[in-house]
């Protein structure tokens, strides 16, 4: 039963809280997904030259599931301290590191000035951005669902979740206007530079909102009851291996699908639309800059319905939705209408928002207190690795094999099926106090 406070001060707290945690995490996936986009029009071209465009767009997608790979490495590290010190104090690293990572970027030499260290330089970047986003999230959504309270925990929850569409929507939104104002020669030659140097300043501004959150009240009380009973010196990754393996197995076959579908309607999009079916940069990032915005309010409505219907119902829908949905979407992109593929991605991130909304509150009430942070992130960022990191690089050895999208279609209903297989087999979150401890 739900046992945590829910008055009309903790609410008003969880809003300042909630607005902190929106900045920043808008920030730093706003320097994530930046280097998405860049990775399909630019960087291609200028640091993995080649004679075919879709084997350098290749090369470099695998520079960003590199930054994937980091992401459990970050989770690990964040989580154990997170777990040890505090919520607040990780989440400002992360910040500094992402934005510091993201604005070398914008200063890197190309192939063209110094060969082959161009892209070895751009790889260790991408692992800096990789490690700080894999502490990034877990922090953000446990700072404001520990904060906030137990009735309306999956909308207050989601508002995190809803700073990676926003992000993505900044990242989109800041390469639509420079490809729109410059020349293409202009935009490869130095515009692009521009949206990664853009960071230090929304950095500035995610500190100073950052800094006046106050420590999770949860935290503080679960930490205060460790250290009386000896137990904080368990190391918190120790025991989520130890005690909570369903749980991180649930979490992270729950992330499959939604992992996937989101790279795939966001970054390859962008590849499929220009490079396949050979249409101006401007369609693909236009109709993914209106997609972006109607997903940003998909996610606290269905964060708000799982508070009313459960966690899994709505998670289901979002599973089986995007598993369904692969098939008419990129018939939908071959018309090569603006109108018809803005369409085609919006119902995908709506589809998507269904399991991206109630999901940090459903894993955040997998975990117990004492090691949430590294429970909820190892299970989060251990299914980026096999399922976002490498969405890209399948959809386009797919498409580079076949010359169609209909293996990429079938490769995106089977992630959902495991998606769907993980939901089912897992308990409804809804009801449970975060002051206890559920572990099997």
């Amino acid at each position: 039963m739900r046992t945590e406070p829910d008055s009309t001060p903790a609410r008003t707290g969880t809003g300042r809280v909630v607005l902190a945690s929106l900045v920043g995490t808008t920030v730093e996936w706003y320097d994530f997904f930046l280097y998405g986009s860049a990775a399909a029009l630019v960087f291609n071209r200028l640091f993995f030259p080649t004679g075919d465009p879709l084997i350098g767009t290749l090369l470099a997608f695998v520079t960003y599931a590199v930054g994937f790979v980091a992401r459990p490495i970050g989770g690990l590290v964040f989580g154990h301290f997170g777990d040890r010190l505090g919520r607040k104090k990780l989440l400002v690293l992360s910040l500094v590191m992402m934005g510091g990572a993201t604005f070398l970027i914008g200063l890197l030499p190309t192939h063209q000035a110094v060969g082959a260290a161009a892209p070895l330089l751009l790889t260790l970047l991408r692992l800096v951005q990789g490690f700080a986003i894999g502490g990034e999230w877990g922090g953000a959504v446990l700072i404001v669902t520990e904060h906030g309270s137990a009735k309306h925990r999956g909308f207050w929850a989601s508002w995190p979740q809803a700073g990676v569409p926003l992000g993505n929507l900044l990242g989109t939104a800041v390469l639509a206007v420079l490809a729109a104002v410059q020349t293409e020669e202009a935009f490869l030659a130095w515009g692009w530079r521009i949206a990664f140097l853009l960071s230090g300043v929304l950095v500035l501004v995610g500190l100073w909102v950052r800094l006046a959150v106050e420590e999770s009240p949860v935290f503080l009380a679960a930490r205060a009851e460790a250290e009386r009973t000896g137990a904080a010196d368990k190391p918190p990754v120790v025991e989520v291996l130890r005690r909570y393996r369903r749980e991180v197995l649930t979490a992270m076959g729950a992330r499959f699908a939604e992992n996937v579908v989101y790279y795939m309607l966001t970054s390859f999009v962008l590849t499929y639309v220009t490079t396949f079916l050979g249409l101006p940069r401007g369609v693909a990032l236009n109709a993914s800059l209106i997609a972006a915005l109607v997903h940003f309010a998909s996610i606290p409505l269905w964060g708000a319905l799982s508070d009313r219907v459960g966690r899994r119902p709505v998670y289901l829908v979002g599973a089986v939705g995007t598993g369904l949905w692969a098939f008419p979407f990129f018939t939908m992109l071959d018309t090569e209408s603006f109108a018809v593929i803005t369409v085609a991605t919006t119902i995908g991130l709506v589809f998507h928002g269904a399991m991206y909304g109630p999901q940090a509150a459903f894993f955040s009430e997998l975990f117990g207190t004492r090691v949430r942070y590294s429970g909820a992130s190892i299970g989060y960022q251990l299914a980026s690795i096999v399922a976002g990191s490498l969405a890209p690089i399948i959809a386009t050895g797919l498409l580079a094999a076949f010359g169609s999208s209909v293996p990429i279609s079938i490769y995106v209903a089977l992630c959902a099926v495991v998606t769907v297989v993980a939901v089912v087999w897992s308990p409804e979150t809804r009801d449970r106090d975060l002051t206890a401890d559920h572990a099997v």
